[in-house]
């Protein structure tokens, strides 16, 4: 039995991977008065006169929600809400486990960006965070945008939480090769909701903008191609990459680059698109659950150092690494929202729990439980620095 079928019989002998437990025993007629009539009026009048006591008690404090309206499941496309739920269920199974935090899976029926936002803020006084999933681009962004003043932290982890996995990987990997992240010169494939936090993140930390190159469906991305009018995130890309206006292909794009990063399809990149990079280059090729190219033959084809999304490679690149360390941080902080230093100080921390990076090992293993606490306190920092 195959990895997939075995899922699939778990799945189905568990009824799902979640469960809601009490945490006080309902035994006798004094703990039915305190956990709830009577004793229950007590705190919610303490509430009602101070919201803020809310963080004290109840679960608030130690919960997120996990949003998705199903429109881009993992690399399977717009599932829809029930589809999604398995993977829903499965991110709250690892804030659990990973980062004690409480996450309860939500997935939307409506895909409508007003009504998504409006959701949310509706159901936000029960969160102390919300980590949006799988919404497609650009709708994402928007919809992201649209909550950043809740009061609490709201993150799209298909965005900033694989870019901060892929900022602490080439940290490392730029050490492998002893390459420089001012001079390196990247190529990006996929300019969706990853690809655009990437590239922002990157270029944030240090990556120089005019070094970059995107592609997407249509090839490279540069400034005036016609049809990026009707899409302002890409034009936004355009603007800021690509200062000398390369065009083409993904194959002429990746000539000469130090860095391929792909969060875009299987089988895109061939062995002499590798040839063609510079000396030594870093291949991350993240398409799941095939990527653009296979470690093996990226590395007969020269590349230094590769990573993807998989476990059964080394310098798997998951965002578990990522999430819950950034959100343990934030609500131990209470913090308002997930800022770029909060990010980047995310990335490093990751990047530094590997002592002596090698080809083979420029990431912690995603099960690690050391990584979160590391990633937590540095994020903490970040806020208290910020505030």
């Amino acid at each position: 039995m195959g990895t997939q079928e075995e899922s699939l019989a778990l799945h189905e002998k568990l009824k799902g991977k979640l469960e809601v437990k009490s945490k006080i025993a309902l035994r006798t007629k004094q703990d039915l008065s305190l956990a709830y009539t009577p004793g229950v009026a007590e705190p919610c009048r303490f509430i009602a006169r101070n919201k803020d006591d809310v963080y004290k008690y109840t679960i608030k404090g130690n919960c997120v929600a996990v949003i998705s309206d199903g429109s881009a499941v993992l690399g399977l496309g717009n599932i829809g809400p029930e589809a999604g739920l398995p993977v829903m269920e499965g991110k709250a199974a690892l804030f659990k486990e990973f980062a004690n935090i409480d996450a309860f899976p939500i997935c939307l029926k409506k895909q409508d960006i007003k009504t998504t936002i409006e959701t949310v803020r509706n159901i936000s006084p029960v969160f102390g965070g919300i980590n949006l999933e799988d919404f497609k681009a650009p709708e994402c962004f928007e919809i992201e945008a649209g909550l950043q003043d809740l009061g609490i932290p709201v993150m799209h982890d298909d965005q900033h939480g694989t870019a901060v996995v892929v900022l602490a990987a080439l940290i490392n990997a730029l050490k492998v090769v002893n390459k420089d992240a001012k001079s390196a010169k990247v190529v990006l494939s996929g300019a969706g909701a990853a690809g655009t936090a990437i590239t922002k993140l990157l270029i944030k930390y240090g990556f120089r903008a005019e070094n970059f190159c995107m592609c997407d469906t249509k090839g490279i991305i540069y400034e005036g191609r016609a049809d990026l009018v009707m899409n302002k995130s890409k034009e936004e890309l355009a603007k800021i990459t690509n200062k000398l206006k390369k065009k083409g292909t993904l194959s002429e794009a990746m000539a000469g680059a130090d860095i391929f990063i792909g969060v875009s399809a299987k089988g895109l990149v061939s062995k002499e698109m590798v040839k063609s990079m510079a000396k030594n280059p870093i291949v991350m090729a993240m398409a799941n659950p095939d990527p653009e190219i296979m470690p093996d033959e990226a590395k007969e084809a020269g590349a230094k150092v590769v990573a993807t999304g998989r476990s059964d490679f080394p310098n798997q690149v998951n965002n578990v690494l990522a999430f819950p360390g950034i959100f343990r941080g934030a609500l131990d902080v209470r913090a308002t929202r997930i800022t770029d230093e909060m990010k980047l100080a995310a990335a490093k921390a990751l990047a530094s729990i590997v002592l002596t990076p090698t080809a083979e090992e420029i990431l912690p293993c995603p099960i690690n439980k050391d990584v979160v606490p590391v990633v937590a306190e540095a994020v903490k920092e970040a806020w208290k620095k910020h505030k």
